[in-house]
């Protein structure tokens, strides 16, 4: 079962009290939402977005499951967050007390989704969130051109060996496809420098983070959610976002510093929280994760 990340501080943040709504953006396993759930209880009600449809069916599985009786309180759409506002029309929404979106990967994504989202297994190489999309990353490490690949390595991977991985992929590519996360991974290995190929992070995790956010676009929905958030919340209502690299916390921070200079929002976190070690133990996967959150004024 997927543990969802700093629980405990998600729910201080946000503060969610009985007959509140909050919506969950990312829904993911539903930890968050269940915890959410059970503040709001008995009338409150959480809107739960995700574009992964399977991530869904199991959060709505693991509520009803694990509170019955709460299940009725919660509304689940397919949708991605970067259309919230939209969401939160057609579902008649309101008022909007307090949204939490999480950033990071669901175990049941990395470990069993079977689309290719990490190098531990050798699966088909296509990291989309949501099946209805067509561009997967097989088609970006075959088809886009070596100044493209370069750019989301070096901006979205932030990529040392930028240039050398996108020549290697251009000149394997024209052998045989790359269909593969195994391909993907001896690829990425041959290109870069060996001394850098037995260090503690496998040489390939910034080419697949860096596919991965340009398959689903993930910084340019963070960019469109976060103003529609932040319209759609009622006074005194609050947004917390969880980030597991620093061009997501980037975007975040200064979204929250130019709307609290703006004077419409009061910063909750000087500093980004971060998982205790305690939990770390529990999920090494928290590691990364850093929850910035605002209220609104």
């Amino acid at each position: 079962m997927h543990i969802s990340v700093l629980q405990k501080e998600v729910v201080g943040y946000l503060d969610p009290r009985p007959g509140a709504n909050l919506i969950d953006g990312t829904c993911g396993a539903g930890g968050h939402t269940l915890e959410i759930l059970k503040s709001v209880a008995p009338a409150g009600k959480v809107l739960c977005l995700d574009l992964d449809a399977g991530a869904l069916a199991r959060a709505k599985s693991r509520i009803e499951k694990e509170a019955p009786d709460l299940a009725k309180n919660v509304i689940f759409a397919h949708a991605n967050f970067a259309d919230i506002k939209q969401v939160v029309a057609e579902n008649s929404f309101s008022p909007v007390n307090g949204i939490v979106v999480d950033l990071g990967m669901s175990s049941d994504q990395l470990d069993a989704s079977g689309r290719g989202f990490s190098f531990q297994k050798d699966e088909t190489l296509d990291m989309r969130f949501s099946l209805d999309q067509e561009l997967t990353a097989a088609h970006i490490v075959n088809q886009w051109s070596r100044q493209d690949l370069e750019k989301i390595l070096k901006e979205y991977g932030e990529e040392k060996f930028y240039r050398r991985i996108a020549e290697e992929l251009i000149k394997i590519r024209k052998i045989k496809p790359i269909i593969t996360t195994r391909q993907l991974t001896e690829v990425v290995t041959s290109a870069v420098p060996k001394k850098y190929q037995y260090g503690r992070t496998n040489v390939a995790t910034k080419t697949f983070q860096a596919l991965r956010i340009a398959v689903n676009d993930e910084l340019g929905s963070l960019e469109k959610f976060l103003p529609q958030a932040l319209q759609i919340l009622a006074p005194q209502g609050r947004l917390t976002v969880i980030s597991f690299h620093s061009l997501e916390d980037r975007i975040v921070k200064n979204f929250f510093k130019n709307r609290a200079k703006d004077g419409q929002v009061r910063i909750l976190t000087k500093k980004p929280v971060v998982a205790g070690e305690e939990e770390i133990n529990r999920n090494p996967r928290s590691r990364s994760a850093k929850l910035r959150a605002i209220a609104k004024i």
